[in-house]
């Protein structure tokens, strides 16, 4: 089961650790474009670039089960990595066959159009457009995608506490406010898809939780430490890794791995 969290006890009602997450976003997103404009544009670009590095440093973490013996228990050896590999290639082509990246952007660039005719902001240009989708795109992967808001969207929703989320929560009010200052108010959607994803996650925790063992969530946490790592080659400017096609990994990672074991 959920062994990796200590028995914290509630300290709020269930979904408390998603609620602060959403508002530490919000709070540091408006942070953030306070301050935006007081800054060059190298040290807008050396934030995101310190970013990239905070993300690929998650990443590692994330795949530190990867070297455990619980993981390498479960599934025989070396079998286990490449279980976890064939799961998040079967994502990126089901990803890619969505079209998952394409429709977030579209989302984004309809929205942005929304509060345009709003009169929210006033005409932008192409590339303004482009900033405020990939501002959206970006903020919205690096803290929706990650083992801490499913391990702790799950210890939320099992009541065996919150510590996970309020330092996740914190986590990201800080990240918003590098990303707002150097993209913009595109980091304010963001903040909807946490609530929907931990929210739902929280909601599910009930029971799905109780259908995920130690090792399968290893599993899950190597699946989206792959996919963080693709997210820092972005930021950093490396490669732009189509990340959000490869979210379907995320539960195709663990899915697979159970059948594994199984056979």
């Amino acid at each position: 089961m959920l062994d990796s969290f200590m028995p914290v006890p509630l300290q709020a009602f269930v979904g408390f650790g998603t609620v602060a997450n959403v508002g530490t976003i919000m709070l540091g997103t408006t942070v953030g474009l306070v301050i935006g404009h007081r800054l060059d544009e190298r040290t807008r670009s050396t934030l995101i670039d310190l970013l990239g590095l905070f993300t690929l440093m998650t990443a590692v973490l994330s795949l530190l089960p990867a070297a455990g013996d619980r993981f390498s228990r479960a599934v025989s050896g070396q079998l286990a990595l490449i279980v976890v590999l064939i799961g998040l290639a079967v994502g990126a082509v089901i990803g890619s066959l969505v079209g998952i990246e394409e429709r977030i952007e579209q989302l984004g660039v309809w929205t942005r159009g929304l509060l345009a005719r709003g009169g929210a902001a006033g005409d932008q240009d192409v590339v303004d457009r482009h900033r405020f989708v990939q501002a959206f795109l970006t903020s919205t992967l690096l803290f929706c995608v990650g083992p801490m808001t499913v391990l702790g969207s799950l210890s939320d929703g099992l009541g065996t506490g919150q510590h996970v989320l309020l330092t996740k929560a914190l986590m990201d009010g800080v990240a918003s406010i590098a990303l707002a200052s150097a993209m913009g108010a595109g980091v304010y959607l963001s903040a909807a898809g946490v609530l929907v994803v931990q929210g739902l996650l929280t909601a599910g925790g009930w029971w799905l939780g109780r259908l995920l063992d130690a090792a399968q969530i290893d599993s899950l946490s190597i699946a989206g430490g792959v996919i963080l790592l693709g997210l820092g080659l972005r930021l950093l400017d490396i490669r732009q890794v189509r990340v959000a096609d490869l979210t379907p990994g995320l539960v195709m990672a663990p899915l697979l791995f159970s059948l594994a074991r199984l056979l």
